[in-house]
């Protein structure tokens, strides 16, 4: 059977942008049971409240909910395990030594499937005040009423 090609976009974590300032991002692959793989391929997990931890050199996954897969029996696996993520050593070394630094967390932003494989995209974060999410928004509105001008002017409309 042939492999899949490509990138299929299973979850993604649209809120992780909004609440935190992103510093860096890494690929992992995740350690998962057939039932888990099974029921991402359906499409079906949430990014809500999840977050990487460093434990004994190895960094975790907690609380991705993965929903029990429909036809699976009684080797179902738990929605909310802890699941081991795939890195590098040296890919470790980077993120143990970043978040011993004050205020910064890891974040994962999407789950999807890589040639079949899946993976997880995590990012090195810290955390936004209010009035900074309030500042993105406003900077985001200027630079969208900015294209639009541009855009009326090309045409133009005035």
């Amino acid at each position: 059977m042939p492999r899949e090609q490509g990138r299929k976009v299973v979850a993604s974590n649209r809120k992780a942008r909004h609440d935190y300032a992103i510093l860096d991002t890494y690929e992992a692959g995740m350690a998962l049971t057939g039932t888990e793989v099974k029921s991402l391929r359906a499409g079906r997990a949430s990014l809500t409240d999840a977050f990487g931890q460093e434990t004994d050199g190895e960094i975790f996954l907690h609380h991705l909910h993965i929903p029990e897969y429909t036809q699976g029996t009684w080797t179902n696996h738990e929605p909310r395990r802890t699941r081991k993520l795939l890195l590098h050593r040296d890919e470790i070394r980077k993120i143990q030594g970043k978040l011993r630094d004050e205020g910064i967390t890891l974040v994962p932003l999407q789950v999807y499937f890589e040639n079949g494989y899946a993976k997880v995209e995590l990012a090195l974060a810290r955390g936004k005040k209010s009035y900074d999410k309030r500042q993105d928004l406003a900077t985001r509105d200027a630079q969208r009423e900015i294209t639009r001008a541009l855009g009326r002017r090309s045409k133009g409309i005035s």
